[in-house]
């Protein structure tokens, strides 16, 4: 090969290598850290740059978006001196590539040793309860600890966050038994809640159920009591209506016969005969084995043989009657003149007006003032279902059988 071809191809290859170092390409959300003859020249930012071949290199390339670091279980020992593993997740961004090169050898491994040494001093001063239920304190502390001590490494601490706190086997055990305790306990508190409002509740039914029983038979009783009332007036009322018009009517019967006697002008011949007649109803009955026979029976007896005529014919018989023949064919006895003339005149037959036998002068039992039961309480007459006519009253009643002519006449209507 000729030697100007070499030197052609050195040169190129020169070429090609200097270009090479003299432009650099720095991605989106990346920067690089350039330094000239080995100090710091500056920071490119994204897109093309030169740079001064075999002068200025690139010491570092710096992402700029925000990262997410998880850092391994670390044990730390509470203040009541248990010892728990307690996992953090770390969110930061790298706001100055200068300081994040040069401000710390590892920003990694700073923050790691960072977190977990804040970690300590943060949960050292917590009992295993306080740590359990305080991870947003415990956050919050950690973060401005980290984002105020990474400051002049070019790093923003965005947020801390305590993923998992892992206390021993023994205590996880004994915490679990409190908690079913503890559960069981409101268990017991809500069923025995229950149980005494179910208990309340019950009760007040059963209250209200007696209250409302007791009302209805006070309401029952009540009436009861004016309906028993009323139906005693009501039936005493018809028993001394019924008393007086047959007080009426044996006044009435004992006026007719005391005027039928005394119209009748009966003898002592007749008075003796109905003597007679009453004597054998003396010696009735079972209990009688001795009965006297009155000192007056002898002289009925008299009486009874005057009318016989057992006086030597001196009067003359009652039996005696002469059959004379007349329309029926009965004989009538002709009458003496003396006797004619001492007769005195029969009587002309009087009517018996009974247009009043049976007019009671009471007024009705519905008015009386015993009678009138105020049952406004109820709003319904008694011994009537609700929503049924009104009873007629007495008097009602009485107009209205007196109006009508098939009871009046004694017959009876067909139904």
């Amino acid at each position: 090969m000729e030697p100007a071809l070499i030197a052609l191809i050195v040169v190129v290859l020169l070429a090609i290598v200097v270009l090479a170092k003299s432009v650099t390409i720095v991605p989106q959300a990346q920067a690089k850290v350039v330094e000239r003859l080995g100090r710091y020249s500056r920071t490119l930012s994204p897109g093309l740059a030169l740079l001064v071949p075999f002068v200025d290199r690139v010491r570092a390339t710096i992402d700029l978006r925000e990262q997410v670091i998880s850092f391994p279980p670390q044990p730390v020992i509470t203040a009541d001196n248990l010892q728990v593993g307690i996992d953090t997740v770390l969110y930061f961004q790298v706001t100055d590539p200068r300081l994040a090169v040069y401000g710390i050898a590892n920003y990694i491994t700073g923050m790691e040793q960072l977190t977990t040494t804040t970690l300590r001093n943060v949960v050292g001063g917590l009992n295993l309860e306080g740590a359990l239920t305080g991870r947003d304190g415990i956050n919050s502390q950690l973060r401005d600890v980290l984002d105020g001590t990474t400051g002049p490494w070019g790093l923003r601490v965005a947020r801390v966050e305590i993923k998992a706190i892992d206390p021993p086997a023994s205590i996880q055990d004994s915490m679990e038994k409190q908690m079913r305790a503890d559960r069981d306990k409101r268990a017991v508190i809500l069923t025995a809640e229950g149980q005494r409002q179910s208990a309340i509740t019950t009760a007040e039914g059963q209250k209200a159920a007696a209250i409302l029983n007791a009302e209805g038979k006070k309401q029952a009783a009540i009436l009861d009591a004016e309906a028993e009332r009323q139906s005693r007036i009501l039936r005493a009322e018809g028993e001394r209506a019924a008393l007086f018009l047959q007080a009426q009517g044996q006044a009435k019967s004992i006026e007719t016969v005391f005027q039928a006697i005394h119209d009748g002008k009966p003898d002592s011949g007749l008075l003796a005969y109905q003597y007679l007649q009453t004597l054998p109803k003396i010696a009735q009955g079972d209990a009688n084995k001795m009965w006297i026979v009155p000192s007056e029976f002898s002289k009925a007896l008299e009486g009874l043989g005057r009318l016989g005529g057992s006086d030597g014919g001196e009067s003359r018989s009652w039996l005696d009657v002469d059959r004379a023949p007349n329309g029926n064919g009965a004989t009538a006895a002709p009458a003496t003149a003396p006797a004619a003339a001492a007769a005195p005149a029969a009587a002309p037959a009087q009517s018996l007006d009974t247009s009043t036998w049976f007019d009671s002068n009471l007024p009705p039992a519905a008015e009386q003032p015993e009678a009138k039961i105020s049952l406004s309480s109820i709003g319904v007459e008694p011994g009537l279902p609700s929503g049924a006519p009104p009873r007629p009253s007495l008097a009602q009643a009485t107009e209205e059988v007196r109006s009508t002519p098939q009871l009046g006449s004694g017959v009876v209507p067909e139904k």
